[in-house]
């Protein structure tokens, strides 16, 4: 089994950054596809940027030119690098992993992690 844990939300000034790691532990090696999803009280959960096992990205209309998404495999870590950063980004961030164990898929969340971001 996976295990997912977020960390590196906090309260940052619109224009600053934040990046947010996402550790992985357990059955690392069948991880397909690693998310960063976002959802605040008023809206459903929306999809920030992946990255694959083959290094493979996708970034949100609202995302892209300002997030990074990048993976360490030596520390089975999936980081969001946030630049430019502006209030409609204020959310709670959650770590998602999709793949196999074994012949099993697994779809595997974080609890979150807080961002926000002042005006």
């Amino acid at each position: 089994q996976v295990q997912l844990v977020e960390s590196g939300g906090g309260l940052v000034q619109a224009g600053g950054s934040l990046r947010l790691s996402c550790a992985a532990s357990g059955a690392t090696i069948g991880i397909k596809t690693t998310g960063w999803y976002r959802q605040d009280p008023q809206n459903e959960r929306e999809l920030v940027a992946t990255i694959t096992s083959e290094e493979n990205t996708y970034y949100a209309d609202s995302v892209r030119g300002r997030f990074a998404i990048a993976r360490d495999n030596a520390k089975n870590t999936v980081y969001l690098q946030m630049n430019s950063l502006k209030a409609e980004d204020t959310s709670v961030y959650f770590c998602n992993a999709v793949g196999l164990d074994g012949i099993t898929v697994f779809d595997i969340w974080g609890q979150g992690t807080q961002v926000t971001v002042s005006s």
